[in-house]
């Protein structure tokens, strides 16, 4: 059992409940025990005290969009467009292997624990034939650092010469694509409750896989009881895309091909009309918004204020390394307060609104509201213990206010089931030296080839 007092604790429960001075319990089954105000009291057995004093308590954060891959090739395409960029770089993953992505998930997600990440998905959509296994790799990456993991088996069908963006050379065919995401699904997914492991159906976008694969993918998901995953929505570019090629918007070709409902979430959704937002809304669908990611491409900012006002489930995403350099979770807590606050004003996103996107929007994306996301008793032990006492937020009362708009700090403590994967700012289960390395040498070798 493990005992935290003398914390200020930010539960993000559907009343936003904050203590200034609180506890929280989790037992020896890796669920929470107790939560709320003053010390914890006494309890039986074996139990592992700690002092949380000038430090703040949160569920821990749900990344909800990224591509780990992308860790060896940060920095490159650096002032171009989305389409752009990805036009630059699809051909320097199409030499992906396992090797190297087992490398960059490792790094990736080993500085996602850093920044206050417990539970993280992953879009990955390039198989190159010669590859190996580079999903394989990424989950045991995700094992070893000890984050609950959402790997997102994509997949692109729609190459150059059929009318889409990517290469050729990094396309599936259609049939392939589909009976490698079941294999998928049959050799990972794990469904049990307190799973660490499991398996979404994610086609990549609509410039980049068929509308056949895009509603077989769908019919396979539901057959399987997985989630669905893609990007859409994201730019201009895209909205062209769609209305050529499709003769619609993006939102209405998704419905068109089976891709609204409450199994399914979105990564970005920026371009969405008064209508899109309500047909998301009326189907539950979700939103993995990733503001840092649209920042740097320069594709917009999402409605995020008139997507919660509309009940529309909204996670926060990081996106890949390769379009947001700074991949901090926690960072972007504050990074989608302001993308915010500079559509619709200061009211229009509160610390407390940015906590819920990263912790239980996040959870609903995912499927997993009822297990994690919030610090409540019989949920997950899944949390994270801040540190906030130093110059960069002292005289900052409110501590969850220092977290969100005060700059990065350091994770104290960070529990997963229980289990400790960040104690003092370093990762109990790897060595940060080592993954820095590793990654290090896969970039070189990836630029080589």
């Amino acid at each position: 059992m493990i005992l935290i007092e003398n914390a200020a604790v930010a539960t993000a429960d559907p009343d936003d409940t904050y203590y200034g001075d609180g506890h929280v319990v989790v037992g020896d089954d890796g669920r929470i025990v107790a939560v709320g105000p003053g010390h914890a009291g006494r309890y039986p057995g074996s139990v592992r005290r700690i002092d949380g004093t000038g430090c703040l308590v949160t569920p821990g954060l749900i990344n909800t969009h990224h591509h780990l891959y992308q860790w060896v090739t940060r920095g490159l395409a650096l002032d171009k467009t989305l389409f752009g960029w990805l036009t630059e770089l699809y051909p320097i993953w199409g030499r992906l292997d396992a090797e190297i992505v087992g490398a960059a998930a490792g790094a990736g997600l080993g500085w996602l624990a850093l920044s206050g990440c417990t539970t993280s998905m992953d879009h990955h959509y390039v198989f190159p034939r010669d590859g190996g296994d580079v999903l394989a790799a990424e989950i045991e990456a995700a094992r070893t650092i000890g984050v609950r993991f959402h790997p997102a088996r994509g997949s692109m069908d729609l190459g150059r010469r059929d009318g889409g963006l990517p290469p050729d050379n990094v396309v599936e065919e259609t049939d392939e694509a589909l009976a490698a995401t079941e294999a998928a699904i049959d050799r990972w997914h794990d469904p049990s409750p307190a799973s660490m492991l499991r398996v979404a159906v994610a086609p990549c976008s609509p410039f980049s896989v068929t509308s056949k694969l895009m509603s077989e993918a769908a019919a396979l998901a539901r057959r399987k009881g997985v989630r669905l995953h893609t990007h859409l929505a994201e730019t201009d570019d895209e909205e062209g895309f769609c209305l050529q090629r499709f003769g619609c918007t993006p939102i209405e070709y998704a419905e068109r091909v089976g891709w609204l409902g409450a199994d399914v979430w979105l990564a970005h959704g920026v371009h969405l009309s008064d209508s899109a937002i309500a047909r998301l809304a009326a189907t539950g669908t979700g939103v993995a918004h990733c503001p840092s990611s649209n920042a740097r491409l320069g594709t917009g900012s999402a409605r995020v204020r008139e997507l919660l006002d509309q009940g529309v489930p909204v996670g926060l995403g990081v996106d890949g390394p390769a379009s947001q350099e700074v991949s901090q979770l926690g960072a972007e807590l504050r990074q989608a307060l302001y993308t915010a606050r500079q559509r619709g004003g200061p009211g229009t996103m509160s610390a407390a609104g940015a906590l819920r996107l990263g912790t239980i929007g996040g959870a609903r994306c995912l499927g997993r509201a009822d297990e994690i996301g919030s610090l409540q008793t019989g949920k997950l032990g899944d949390l994270v213990m801040w540190r906030l006492d130093g110059l960069a937020h002292d005289g900052i009362d409110d501590r969850l206010a220092a977290l969100v708009f005060g700059p990065p700090t350091t994770v104290e403590l960070s529990l997963v089931g229980g289990v400790p994967i960040v104690q003092h700012g370093e990762l109990v289960n790897a060595d940060e030296e080592a993954l820095a390395r590793q990654a290090r040498r896969a970039h070189r070798r990836l630029l080589r080839r």
